[in-house]
This record gives structure tokens, C-alpha cells and sequence, in this order.
């Protein structure tokens, strides 16, 4: 029986990462894999343009597809191909979310979609969305939910309008078919052009039909340059023996379709790039799909033979993208916490066992995925408000993983597993803004202090939160479960009091750490910033719960109640102070994660007010001895 119980969850489990996997596999001529593959700088970094296409339409839409008008649905990177190469398609697409349609005072807009809208739908309203955006309140940070509203349609628009030249200059259908001719047509009359204005300013005679065809051409691709989202044209050579990540990274080096075109006109040869970039577009638009696949081919050879690493990581971050290692986790987190919530109430051996394996498989991609972020980005694992997220909840997973293999009750187990679940729960929307391997502030750019100060003392939020969340625990079940008695009670408050003396220890080195750094970057150790006093509440909470407990101040209950307040003061330490907006490490704002905050505290001083409940209002076996000491110590006679 067991072993056909352990095959089922096994087959359970592969079917859940299989298909994870294979969930984006299209079938198509066109190697859009391999497309999705080629690399382009923006935003500081080198990324494949499956990545762009990934954070473009989170930014727009908040999902990584869109539906067609036919209701196919579509990958994010078969969305960026259309909306390079057939615009006029594209602009069909549903991808602009907006929540409150009726309060723009858009007129007949929101009769036309529910949620999402498509830049046809929104192109009638084009002047009024200008205008409106003129008459935002300047600061972003001081505007109310219509204002941002507003603010968001606007940049979607834009950022839409960028993405669409990204490739080659737009224009009608007739223009994208004949990117070739056009480009040809340009260099063959550059130095006709030139000479024609030289004559023009000497009052020599000119070809004015010529001069006015070369100016065109230059008006139309120097708006290309400002307006070109993507950076697609690498540097044609490099140093085998230079440091490539460098040389790729530093902005001068690429350039946009714009920057390209226009410096062909100082003698430079146009790049064989561009020219594949448009070979793309018009056998895309011809459905050739033999000569859309040569092109990618071209350009991949062209990179990979000036830049071989940069290739490599560009390729394995599509393929990371596709994984989706932390989707994964999410699953197998609350697969696992299932498996030992059931434990407490049948076959609690077999399902300890299978969930802690089960929660040890999650851990271990989720381990993979902060390793991969590392390699891509070159960084330590924590360098913004995603990746810290991502962190603590790794952070809480391993500390929960050692007390499971001690205590082997599946609380801490189930704990670790639900602070997991939550976190990337939480990464997952702050990957809304887009890139979650942005370049960083020049004041972070230390990979010493991120690999020990912001390691340091985000695992101590991470051993917070556990500390926390088995003291909730305790109290739920000490309050409702007949199964817990003294012996449990005693090994989930020793769980909590060696997770928090793990959790004080880092915070209190960390803070420490931080305080070396700021002396370091700003000349002073402390300032009194929002996040340093918030890193200091969190050594204080926990040096207050060491003392109750030392100091015998408080019992199991009174413990379990700070360590509960503790992920308040840990949350706020977080999370909280980017809130604010203000101070010098406000790195992460976000203004739409206070009703999520408040939610979370209020739902943590709730249980702090079940724990508060007379003893005689608690079902546990636990509980009731509490209540016989309490009528023995009333009524010593008695007894």
C-alpha cells in the first residue's frame, strides 16, 4: 500500500514539472525559440528578447500571453514578433489592462472590454489620454488611483510605441515589405546626399529631389534613435582576451536601428545585423519561414563567434524563462503543505515522510533558481524588493528543512512550506513592474556588501517570519486541536526560541554590517533612515523575546504572542519602510502594497487576540492543565 501511496505522489509530481516545462512548446516552421534567443542590451544589460517580451506584457497586461481576437492564446514572444513584424495585427490584441474603465470619463470606452483593450481600442482616445496626462499631479508619488491610472495608459502607450521600433523603422505594409530596398536605397545616395548639402550651403546648384529624399531619410531615422526602445546592434569585434561582460554592458558600444543608420552617414558600413533583422520582418510578413529561420541563424552565429560566454547566458536565461523554477516551487509548496496538514489527522509516518521529501524537491529548485538569477545577473542572490522576497522565503524553507529533520512533527515543515508558498506569492507580483535583474544604484554596486550585510540580515527576516509563523501555529493549535498536549507544546516553543536567537544573531550582525557600509558610501554609520530604524526594531524584538524567556517574564503563550508581533516589526522592517517613499534606502517603492501590508498586520494582531483568550475558552489537552494550575493556585484548599 505504501509503495503504491509513494508511486502516486512521485507520478503526481513529475507530471507537475513536466508540465511546467513543456506549457509554452509551440509548433510552428518558424524556429521562434531560437528567435527568442537573440540578444539585445536594454535597460543596462544584456537579456534575450524573450525576456523583453516576457516584461513588456507583465508591464501592459500583468500576464506573460494574450488571447487573439480568435481566442487563441498566445506566448508573450509570438506577441513581440507580431508586434514588430505585423503591427497591423498586433494592434488588434487585447494587452492593456485597465481596472477602472468607467472612471477615465472616456467616452464610450468602457462599452468596448471589460478589463483589456487593444491599441485600436484605445487610439480614438489618444488626444484625451494626452491631455489628461498633462494635468497629472507632477510628482507620482503624490497622485490618487485615478491619476495612476491615467500615468499607466500613457507610459503603456509609449512603452507600446518603443517596442514597436525596436527592429526596424515603421511604417505601412508596403514600407515593412521593402526594408531591404529601403536600406540599400539609403546607402546608395549617403555621399549624392552629403555632397548635395555642401552645395547647398556653398550656393553651388543641387539636386534638390535628391537633398530632400537624403534629409527625409535623416529626420526619419534620427527620431528612430530617441524613440528605439532596444539596443540590437552589438559591437561588430571584441577583445577574445578582454573582459566581455564589460565591453558588452557598456552602453556606447551598442546602438538602436536609429544610432546605426544615422552613423552610416560617417562613412561606416551598415551592419550585417540590421539587414538580418530585416530579412526577418519581410519573410515573416511572406510566411517564409526557411528564410526567417536563416536570419536568426545568421545573427546568433554573428554574436556567438565575437562573444561566446555573453551567448551562453543570454541562451540559458530563455531557457530559465520557460522553466520557471519558482512557479514550480509555489506548486510543490503547497503540494507539500496538503500532504502534512493530512498527516496531523491519518498516516502521519508515510505522509511526513513523502511531504518533507516532497518540500526538500521544492527547496532544491527553488535553491536552482536563486543560482541562475546569480549567473545571469552576476550578482549575489539579493540585490532588490523581488529577489529579497525570493530570498526570504528560501531562507525560511532551509531553516524549516533542519528543525523538520530534528523534530520530524511536520509543523515546522508546513510552516516553511506556507512562508515559501508566500513569498514568491508576493515576487511574483512585484515582477509586475518588469525586469527583475535591473541594473543597480550605483550605491548598491558593491557585490561585497550584497553577498554579507543584505544576506545577512535578510536571512534574519527569513528566521523572523519562521519564528512567527510556528508561533502561530502553536497558538491555532493549542486553541483548537485535542491532539496537542504538553510534549508538543514544549518542542514548537523550543523550535521557536532557537529559530528567533538564529534570527537576532543575524539581524543584530547584519545591522552592524549595514552600519560599516553606509559609513563607507554615505560617512556615517547611522542616520536614523526609515530602514535602519527599522533594522533596529528587529534586533530589539528579538532581544526582547530572548529576555522574556531567559528572564522567565513570559510563558509558552506569552512568547509565542511577541514572536507573532515580531512579523509585524519584521514585515514593516521589510516591506513597510519602501512603503514610505522616503530615505536613502527606499531602492524597491511601491505604492501598491500598503492594503496588503495592513491586511497582513491586522490578520497577525488577530491571532494575537485569539492568544489572549482566557484559558478556559481552549480545547487543547495543553490548555486544559494550564486551566487545572490556575484553579489549583485560586483554590489551593481545595486541591
Amino acid at each position: 500500500m505504501k509503495i503504491i501511496f509513494y508511486i502516486a505522489i512521485a507520478l503526481l509530481t513529475l507530471s507537475t514539472i513536466t508540465r511546467q516545462i513543456q506549457s509554452e512548446r509551440t509548433d510552428s516552421a518558424f524556429d521562434i525559440q531560437k528567435f527568442s534567443e537573440l540578444p539585445v542590451q536594454v535597460g543596462g544589460r544584456i537579456k534575450p528578447l524573450d525576456s523583453v517580451a516576457r516584461n513588456t506584457l507583465m508591464i501592459l497586461s500583468g500576464r506573460q500571453y494574450t488571447i487573439t481576437p480568435e481566442g487563441t492564446k498566445i506566448s508573450s514572444i509570438q506577441w513581440f514578433i507580431d508586434l514588430c513584424m505585423q503591427p497591423e495585427l498586433a494592434d488588434t490584441y487585447r494587452i492593456f489592462k485597465i481596472e477602472f474603465p468607467d472612471e477615465l470619463g472616456l467616452e464610450g470606452l468602457e462599452a468596448k472590454s471589460k478589463r483589456y483593450y487593444s491599441y485600436n481600442d484605445l487610439q480614438p482616445y489618444f488626444e484625451e489620454i494626452q491631455t489628461l496626462y498633462q494635468n497629472l499631479e507632477p510628482e507620482a508619488k503624490k497622485r490618487n488611483a485615478y491619476e495612476r491610472q491615467i500615468a499607466e495608459i500613457h507610459n503603456g502607450l509609449l512603452l507600446y510605441n518603443a517596442s514597436l521600433q525596436s527592429l526596424h523603422p515603421t511604417g505601412n505594409a508596403e514600407r515593412l515589405n521593402r526594408l531591404i530596398d529601403e536600406y540599400q536605397s539609403y546607402e546608395s545616395i549617403i555621399n549624392q546626399g552629403l555632397d548635395a548639402i555642401k552645395k547647398q550651403q556653398n550656393g553651388e546648384a543641387f539636386d534638390k529631389t535628391l537633398l530632400d529624399r537624403f534629409i527625409a531619410y535623416g529626420d526619419n531615422y534620427l527620431n528612430l534613435s530617441k524613440t528605439a526602445r532596444l539596443r540590437i546592434i552589438p559591437p561588430e569585434t571584441a577583445d577574445q582576451t578582454a573582459d566581455q561582460d564589460a565591453a558588452l554592458n557598456d552602453l556606447s558600444d551598442w546602438k538602436n536601428v536609429g544610432l546605426e543608420l544615422l552613423d552610416v552617414m560617417k562613412g561606416e558600413r551598415l551592419s550585417p545585423v540590421l539587414k538580418h533583422y530585416a530579412q526577418l520582418t519581410m519573410a515573416y510578413r511572406s510566411d517564409n519561414a526557411e528564410a526567417f529561420n536563416q536570419g536568426v541563424d545568421a545573427i546568433h552565429k554573428s554574436f556567438k563567434k565575437d562573444f561566446p560566454k555573453a551567448e551562453s547566458r543570454v541562451q540559458f536565461e530563455r531557457w530559465f524563462n520557460g522553466f520557471k523554477p519558482f512557479a514550480l516551487s509555489i506548486q510543490l509548496y503547497v503540494f507539500a503543505f496538503f500532504l502534512l496538514a493530512i498527516s496531523w489527522l491519518k498516516w502521519g509516518i508515510t505522509l511526513n515522510r513523502t511531504a518533507f521529501w516532497l518540500l526538500t524537491l521544492a527547496f532544491l529548485i527553488h535553491t536552482f533558481g536563486l543560482i541562475a538569477r546569480m549567473y545571469i545577473q552576476g550578482r549575489p542572490p539579493v540585490t532588490n524588493l523581488y529577489s529579497s522576497a525570493v530570498f526570504v522565503g528560501w531562507g525560511a524553507v532551509f531553516l524549516g528543512l533542519f528543525i523538520e529533520k530534528i523534530y520530524k512533527n511536520g509543523i515546522g515543515g508546513a510552516m516553511a512550506s506556507l512562508i515559501g508558498f508566500a513569498t514568491l506569492i508576493i515576487a511574483h507580483h512585484l515582477a509586475m513592474t518588469g525586469d527583475t535583474l535591473e541594473m543597480m544604484r550605483a550605491v548598491l554596486d558593491s557585490n561585497f556588501w550584497l553577498a554579507t550585510h543584505v544576506i545577512i540580515i535578510t536571512f534574519g527576516y527569513s528566521a523572523m517570519f519562521l519564528a512567527g509563523a510556528l508561533a502561530i501555529a502553536f497558538i491555532l493549535m493549542a486553541l483548537l486541536s485535542k491532539k496537542f498536549d504538553k510534549d508538543k507544546a514544549r518542542s514548537l516553543s523550543n523550535m521557536v526560541y532557537g529559530i528567533t536567537c538564529f534570527a537576532a544573531l543575524f539581524s543584530l550582525v547584519g545591522t552592524i554590517l549595514g552600519g560599516i557600509w553606509a559609513d563607507q558610501s554615505w560617512g556615517r554609520f547611522w542616520g536614523w533612515d526609515p530602514k535602519e530604524n527599522g533594522a533596529l526594531m528587529i534586533v530589539i524584538m528579538g532581544a526582547i523575546v530572548l529576555h522574556a524567556r531567559w528572564g522567565g517574564i513570559c510563558q509558552e503563550r506569552g512568547i509565542m504572542l511577541l514572536a507573532i508581533l515580531g512579523n509585524i516589526v519584521t514585515a514593516w522592517s521589510w516591506f513597510g519602510t519602501n512603503l514610505l517613499g522616503v530615505g536613502l534606502h527606499s531602492y524597491g517603492f511601491t505604492d501598491s502594497g500598503f492594503f496588503w501590508m495592513l491586511l497582513f498586520a491586522l490578520g497577525q494582531l488577530f491571532v494575537i487576540v485569539l492568544g489572549l483568550l482566557p484559558w478556559r475558552y481552549w480545547a487543547s489537552p495543553f490548555a486544559l492543565s494550564k486551566t487545572e494550575k490556575i484553579k489549583r493556585s485560586e483554590h489551593p484548599k481545595e486541591h
